[in-house]
């Protein structure tokens, strides 16, 4: 079936060593989400989407401030090293949000985390083709990688509803924990010698660093379609994230549902986003690249606009096509790279797609926290008519207005 076929990247022993790795991590990942949501309700209530628009924007400033050095340093030491480090200062400071008792803490561990999580990201991703040893498995080993961080998605919020239920939402972070310590032993199974770029590490000074980032960020608007999957991405971050700010104050505040509830909307959205992340390599192998990311941008812009009148039945109906509509408008950017830049510049365009994507959910969270706190009840509509506005402006300059 061709749906299965991005799991043919697990015959490659390596990556699937590195594979297994970013499963664990991302579970403990779909833990913490949810237990820094839960928390925000815990310190907040009513001013919930206020205190988690502000963490995730904490969270994605720490991605831009850093995102792109890292995807530097990525081209530069052995990332075997950078993936273990990484993990072992992200176990510490999840373990320590268990034990916060004021709103201060959370943005301050968030943050930290979040510089750490900024260093792995681009690490592991230039780290995929060095271990598949055939270039057409590139696209499956990517489609797998994005799959698996949407499916644990979609399977975390149902199980960390379990461990609040029995053993207390801060109980999360500690699971989270112990998951940083298992994706560790994965990757030191690793050779050293399939994740080192064969060049010694060398301090480079400000100026160099930012040459770096910058010739990341023209590898990136340099190709027409790469610039524009990541202009789509734009889209689905002012539109998803009025999914992951409002959803918590909407089903506990608006609809007065329980957290097992709100547990089941991120998990509609989860299994949107899985089915989409099948099934994107599949559309992508017969070139419909575009047209796909604008379906996918225009999804996720009318489920949320629509969320507002809907019921709970409904909205987990649009969650589900939330979800689709987030994978398939963000997911072939990564593709793209992988088939447009060469192997040894990924890791750059990797840092500066990182940076960049990430950018655009520091727009989009803070647009999703006011919309939450001074908009309550139009939230949605707000966020999906803005999402609509600007995607339909970028579509009307790439193909109506034409380059004189």
């Amino acid at each position: 079936m061709k749906i299965l076929e991005p799991l043919k990247a697990l015959q490659e022993p390596l990556f699937a060593r590195l594979y297994f790795a970013q499963a664990i991590s991302l579970l403990g990942d779909a833990f913490t989400w949810i237990g820094i949501a839960l928390l925000a309700f815990e310190f907040g209530g009513t001013q919930s989407a206020k205190i988690l628009a502000t963490a995730l924007t904490l969270r994605v400033i720490a991605y831009i401030l850093f995102g792109s050095y890292a995807g530097v340093l990525a081209d530069r030491i052995n990332r075997k090293m950078i993936l273990i480090i990484t993990n072992l200062f992200r176990m510490v400071i999840v373990f320590s949000l268990a034990f916060i008792t004021n709103i201060w803490e959370m943005y301050v561990l968030i943050f930290l985390l979040n510089i750490f999580n900024a260093f792995f990201s681009p690490a592991f991703k230039a780290s995929i083709p060095q271990l598949i040893s055939h270039k057409d498995k590139y696209g499956y080993a990517i489609s797998l990688s994005n799959t698996t961080w949407q499916l644990l998605g979609m399977l975390g919020p149902g199980l960390a509803g379990v461990v609040a239920v029995f053993w207390g939402s801060r109980q999360i972070f500690i699971i989270d924990a112990f998951s940083f310590i298992l994706s560790s032993i994965f990757v030191f199974f690793i050779p050293f010698s399939f994740l080192e770029e064969g060049k010694a590490f060398k301090p480079s000074t400000l100026s160099a660093i930012w040459g770096n980032t910058l010739y990341g960020t023209r590898l990136l608007f340099s190709n027409k379609s790469i610039r524009f999957s990541l202009l789509m991405e734009l889209v689905a971050a002012i539109a998803g994230a009025q999914v992951l700010v409002n959803t918590v104050g909407h089903i506990k505040i608006d609809l007065a549902l329980t957290d097992k509830d709100f547990g089941w909307a991120m998990t509609a959205f989860g299994i949107g986003a899985t089915i989409a992340a099948f099934t994107v390599n599949t559309i992508d192998v017969s070139k419909n690249k575009t047209k796909l990311i604008i379906a996918g941008a225009g999804m996720i812009s009318l489920s949320v606009l629509l969320a507002n009148f809907a019921s709970y039945q409904i909205l987990l109906i649009l969650w589900i096509m939330a979800g689709l509509g987030q994978s398939f408008a963000s997911m072939p950017s990564q593709i793209l790279i992988a088939e447009n830049i060469s192997l040894n510049q990924q890791g750059k365009a990797y840092g500066s797609h990182f940076a960049w994507s990430h950018l655009w959910w520091a727009i989009g969270y803070p647009i999703a926290g006011f919309t939450g706190i001074y908009l309550s009840g139009y939230n949605f509509v707000t966020g999906g008519l803005l999402a609509l506005g600007l995607l339909t402006t970028i579509c009307f300059r790439r193909f109506i207005i034409k380059p004189k």
